[in-house]
């Protein structure tokens, strides 16, 4: 990109994330209302990622996880999120940097995200609310469900 041109694209994902940390946050200090339920696509391999060695081999490029009715310790930061979740009745912590995720969806409000730039690992301006860690969602190991959830993909918008 041209010195001084604006990169849009890179602008909105960036501010999008910052909706991805504000919903988890609410759900770390208030719970899960329903219908809403959460689906997380990251990049394993991402800087920052810290997940058990036999879940990344498992999972060398992708996973998608689940926050809906088994999870624990959910934590939030400006940088990214941790949550504990069982895995074959095996509890095992996540590390998941925001920069890491591809997909923010929450069927239950038909609402989605697809996060399409390779991401500059740049921290999200920090919000006033604190954090606080809540409990209880079920890990998934597939993709969004096709139905339902709207995903908002941004290189529509990109000039080509």
């Amino acid at each position: 990109m041209a010195r001084g041109a604006i990169d849009y694209g890179r602008m909105v994902e960036q501010a999008l994330r910052t909706v991805v940390r504000d919903v988890l946050r609410r759900l770390a200090t208030e719970g899960l209302p329903p219908p809403h339920h959460f689906y997380i696509t990251f990049r394993t391999a991402d800087p920052g990622v810290e997940m058990p060695d036999y879940l990344r081999e498992r999972y060398p490029v992708e996973m998608t996880i689940v926050l809906q009715h088994q999870y624990w310790d959910l934590e939030v930061d400006d940088q990214g999120m941790a949550v504990t979740l069982s895995f074959n009745d095996v509890p095992q912590r996540l590390r998941i940097p925001f920069h890491a995720i591809k997909v923010f969806a929450d069927p239950g409000a038909e609402f989605g995200l697809q996060f399409t730039l390779e991401p500059d690992i740049v921290p999200l301006p920090a919000p006033a609310a604190e954090k606080k860690p809540a409990a209880a969602a079920k890990p998934a190991e597939g993709e969004p469900p096709a139905g339902g959830a709207e995903i908002v993909a941004l290189d529509r918008f990109r000039k080509k």
